[in-house]
């Protein structure tokens, strides 16, 4: 398949990402079944649902990680599937469990990172000191990954993800461990990298992070999609246009009596 990247993306028409009856199954369970949808250029939409509903696993397939056994991952006009090293090098990944080398310090493991990305020293050693001040990691850039607290292996991570500056930044989870103040200023880091034309697929189960800086979701469950939009589309579709996502995505998923057990059990 021909490549199109660039000026060329803009031009044609292309999608940053297109997912096209998309399909996967482990044994008899199908986790994701034959869904679709697609992320503009410099646009943020949250992959929403809850556990079990396909989000991680979608969001693998679109990586390249996993397989599809139907369907189409199309990231800049390129395939995952017929092309997956170029596309790779167009996308950033934080995976909702970090797995990082803990018997590196967090430099050590971020310049291994650019390494292998092929990045010029200078280049490198600028947006690790760079990121490092940004999520308050300088002072502990020489300590050991192992040694970490959970939200600190989570800036690495975040840190590695964007290093290359990626097209495409897959983020499932990105805010887990985050204390408050890291937490805003990864929120206002994607929402400054969207405003720069980076786009983001993006999960969360805080439904008040996903209505603050999506501009677009996609509600899964049981690996189908139940609802896409902008929300307050959403909101109109669902009758109740003064509600929060949070109303929207009980409603949706069709676990509105949640709320009522979760009452009764607080009294």
């Amino acid at each position: 398949m021909s490549s199109i990247t660039g000026d060329a993306v803009q031009q044609s028409g292309f999608n940053a990402l297109d997912v096209s009856g998309l399909v996967k199954a482990f044994g008899t369970t199908k986790a994701v079944r034959g869904i679709t949808f697609n992320v503009r250029k410099g646009e943020i939409l949250g992959l929403l649902g809850p556990n079990g509903s396909g989000k991680s696993t979608t969001m693998k397939l679109v990586l390249g990680i996993l397989k599809p056994d139907a369907g189409t991952v199309i990231v800049y006009g390129r395939s995952v599937a017929e092309d997956p090293i170029e596309v790779k090098n167009e996308m950033g990944y934080v995976p909702e469990t970090p797995q990082i080398y803990e018997f590196l310090s967090g430099v050590e493991y971020l310049d291994f990172v650019g390494d292998m990305y092929s990045m010029a020293p200078a280049v490198k050693k600028e947006r690790i000191n760079q990121f490092l001040q940004a999520l308050d990691l300088n002072g502990h850039e020489n300590e050991m990954i192992g040694s970490y607290s959970q939200g600190m292996k989570q800036k690495i991570a975040i840190t590695a993800a964007l290093m290359n500056r990626p097209k495409l930044l897959i983020a499932d989870e990105v805010l887990n461990g985050l204390d408050p103040r890291s937490a805003r200023i990864v929120k206002d880091l994607l929402r400054n990298l969207a405003k720069e034309g980076v786009s983001i697929l993006f999960s969360t189960h805080v439904l008040e992070i996903a209505e603050a800086i999506c501009d677009k979701v996609v509600i899964m469950s049981q690996g189908t999609i139940l609802a896409e939009g902008a929300i307050p589309e959403l909101k109109k579709r669902a009758g109740l246009p003064g509600s929060t996502l949070e109303d929207i995505f009980l409603k949706i998923t069709g676990t509105e009596d949640l709320r009522e057990v979760a009452e009764a059990l607080s009294r």
